[in-house]
């Protein structure tokens, strides 16, 4: 585990700090992300993404939970199907989780991915679920990911519980005051989860 500061989350940080760096990434859908993926990235060739199903999963909770769509709900229950496949899997070797997920989960997420292209061809992309079905297309190329490569996550949520602490002590700490002590933050913090 190694944190980095950056005195903001523009692209070009992750752009500097993963300089070299070939292999995929598990990340969210900030669009800051993107450039890492292009062809004209600066320190190396794109970067393959895997998106988080977790994030995926919030958009279609967030609309049942305040509007109590039927179509949320049919896109939620498809999700826990792809999710009861990896708590299966959960512990054994990455060739196994990749065999196991061609096998099971590659015709759910093929599933999914049809009803989610319907449901957008009939919703509106202005509408709140309109915008959730909208995020979850932009990231379908990354959300396939896990799909090929068994030591990739299904989500990021396990990296997501780590830093948790991180962001809620960060309006407490503010680094005293400037990017030196962000920086200095960063290693130490790298060196204690990097020990666990």
């Amino acid at each position: 585990m190694v944190y980095f500061y950056a005195p903001g989350r523009a692209g070009e940080n992750a752009e500097t700090f993963l300089t070299g760096f070939d292999g995929i990434l598990q990340v969210d859908g900030y669009t800051g992300y993107n450039r890492l993926t292009k062809p004209s990235r600066k320190g190396g060739a794109p970067i393959r993404v895997a998106h988080c199903w977790a994030h995926a999963r919030r958009k279609l909770k967030e609309v049942f939970d305040r509007d109590g769509s039927e179509i949320a709900a049919e896109g939620l229950r498809q999700i826990a199907e792809i999710y009861a496949v990896e708590t299966d899997i959960r512990g054994i070797s990455p060739g196994q989780r990749m065999s196991a997920r061609q096998a099971r989960t590659v015709p759910l997420v093929a599933t999914f991915g049809e009803w989610l292209q319907a449901q957008r061809r009939k919703i509106s992309a202005k509408s709140r679920l309109g915008e959730k079905l909208t995020y979850i297309h932009n990231q379908w190329d990354g959300l396939q990911t896990f799909l090929t490569d068994g030591r990739v996550e299904i989500d990021s949520n396990r990296v997501e519980n780590l830093i948790r602490p991180i962001a809620l002590n960060r309006k407490n700490a503010l680094f005293a005051g400037h990017d030196e002590g962000g920086i200095a933050w960063g290693r130490i913090a790298s060196l204690i989860e990097t020990c666990k």
